[in-house]
């Protein structure tokens, strides 16, 4: 067994994202004396968050009451308009505001950077004396003999590819807490291990999820109209394909521009990256980015089920807090307001057991009171816009939750009751043999792009001599599944290139015919440096023979200003 060394807190947390950098700030406002450490993968906070964002302050005020007044707050853009279009392969058609549900309008929120939020939440936080560790990547649980969470370790340095200590090998340290709150974000590893292990998600609906792909570009000053938020859908998706899209325009002639795919799609040959370049080439769309360059991209994973399928949010010495838990409100795309919320109420059931000398339990008023909090009053009227959308389609779908939203609104009620989800993402793939290839255009490097060059914008790193971060279970199976039956879907749900199938000649074969996919030659090849952490393919594997765990800390995309 490696020895360890170890260190001692109260309370250990894990990602430095909204939520957990809310419940460290508000764990040192309840308890100055408590000894707390948050860890973070990235090299910096902030480098590896990716959002939108339009964000509703109602957590940040909850968190810091008096924000408004200082200067150096990243909410710099408030909201001026609202507009959603519907877009058809020729036109557009923009929606009345009045039509929509009021939870919909987003007045009062503002444009940001994620990132910028969180950067300056941690200087929040390191003023009240929180120890933040960038650059340490939680890789394991330590559970001990009653089966409680008493701290993770984070992993170790220096590992040569084949497994084996290199010269600068550096073992995980053992961080212990009387608690461990879990903030890593949209299917974040330990959070998985934690829900199979404590069999969190039995009785809910399985977690559904969505890719978001983004890129950041400059534009020019006549074009940008700043406060400006414009959601749309339709397309180029086809109606049986669930997403939508973004612009948001904030600071000096910045957009933000985002396109979302639900990962329930059928379609193997389907790909979101490709989709995404297809849609900023619409009529309604590009007229914004000419003259302008793109400066950032990046991609995430999305949870997208909602209330019905939140796992059980308490486990004996911890809890999941935010995209850990599943809190994003899919129709108003936005999650980090319930991420915040979910923090401070997490620090103040932890603050309460631990002022009553408790530790490693359950804290079970955390669950029993997040579903009747803000969080819960959010996500609820909500809970059925998914389903239909994914039973439905996109037109009919769309139509259907709109009007449960608003009976919702209006009555306090659903006619829908909750609906369920039904599959997995993973099984929600469909065979090769049922559709046909797609033949996306090529890329013209001025509006649209490919993916190698997009990666390149992400600034993401991996040292390459050390073991690959994506572990295949079956290498049989990847290849006579995923390959033979889909067609290689790794290599088009991937937004940064890490996948392919090639023959011995190193040409790719993903969307050959069945029988080149067959032949005994073809092999998988995992390009682990491109890797952007969105997590698609440990969610969309249609084996779920994927699994993503984390590298050596701080490698991976630095992203700035997204």
């Amino acid at each position: 067994m490696t020895e360890r060394e170890s260190m001692e807190f109260d309370v250990v947390i894990v990602g430095a994202g909204p939520a957990g950098l809310a419940a460290s700030i508000r764990l040192k406002q309840l308890n100055p004396e408590l000894s707390v450490v948050v860890l973070e993968k990235g090299a910096e906070v902030g480098v590896h968050i990716l959002s939108g964002a339009v964000v509703d302050p109602i957590g940040i005020d909850r968190l810091l009451p008096g924000w408004r007044e200082e200067d150096d707050h990243p909410f710099k853009t408030p909201v001026k308009e609202d507009h959603f279009l519907v877009l058809g392969p020729a036109g557009s058609l923009r929606m009345p505001n009045f039509l929509m549900p009021p939870l919909m309008n987003n007045h009062g929120n503002y444009i940001v950077s994620l990132g910028s939020v969180c950067k300056w939440l941690a200087q929040k936080a390191e003023a009240l004396g929180v120890e933040i560790y960038p650059g340490f990547a939680a890789a394991d649980l330590i559970i001990d003999e009653n089966n409680a969470v008493t701290g993770v370790i984070t992993g170790d340095m220096g590992v040569e590819k084949d497994g084996t200590p290199g010269p600068n090998y550096q073992p995980g340290m053992a961080l212990l807490g009387k608690y461990v709150l879990i903030g890593e974000g949209a299917r974040g590893s330990l959070a998985k291990k934690l829900i199979n292990h404590y069999k969190l998600s039995e009785g809910r609906e399985p977690q559904k999820f969505g890719i978001g792909i983004k890129e950041l570009w400059e534009i020019k000053p006549e074009n940008h109209k700043r406060g400006l938020v414009q959601h749309s859908f339709g397309w180029p998706l086809d109606g049986s394909t669930g997403g939508g899209s973004f612009l948001y325009h904030f600071d000096e002639n910045l957009v933000a521009v985002g396109f979302v795919v639900h990962l329930n799609y059928k379609n193997p040959y389907l790909s979101p990256f490709e989709e995404f370049q297809r849609f900023k080439t619409h009529p309604a769309i590009r007229g914004t980015f000419e003259g302008g360059k793109r400066i950032a991209y990046g991609a995430r994973a999305i949870t997208e089920g909602g209330w019905q399928s939140v796992p059980k949010t308490v486990f004996p010495g911890g809890v999941l807090m935010g995209c850990s838990a599943g809190l994003v409100n899919v129709p108003r795309i936005k999650g980090s307001h319930n991420a915040v919320l979910s923090g401070i109420l997490a620090a103040e059931k932890v603050a309460e057991a631990l002022a009553a000398g408790r530790a490693h339990d359950e804290l079970t008023a955390y669950e029993e009171e997040w579903c009747t909090s803000e969080i819960g009053k959010d996500l609820k009227p909500v809970r059925n816009v998914k389903p239909l959308w994914s039973k439905f389609g996109t037109w009919l779908g769309i139509g259907l939750g709109g009007l449960d939203m608003w009976m919702n609104t209006l009555f306090g009620f659903s006619p829908f009751g909750t609906l369920k989800h039904g599959k997995t993402d993973a099984a929600s793939l469909e065979p090769a043999s049922k559709y046909k290839p797609i033949d996306y255009p090529k890329p013209d490097g001025v509006l649209t792009f490919d993916r190698l060059s997009s990666v390149f914008l992400s600034n993401t790193n991996h040292e390459e001599n050390q073991p690959v971060h994506l572990k295949v279970a079956d290498l049989d199976l990847q290849k006579r599944s995923e390959l033979e039956v889909f067609a290689g879907p790794s290599t088009r749900y991937c937004p940064a290139g890490v996948y392919e199938w090639t023959d011995a000649d190193g040409n790719p074969v993903a969307g050959a015919p069945e029988e080149i996919r067959k032949r005994a030659d073809v092999r998988f090849v995992i390009n682990a440096q491109n890797c952007v952490h969105c997590k698609t393919c440990d969610i969309k594997d249609p084996n779920q023979n994927i699994n993503w765990v984390p590298p050596q800390g701080g490698e991976g995309p630095v992203y700035i200003n997204m």
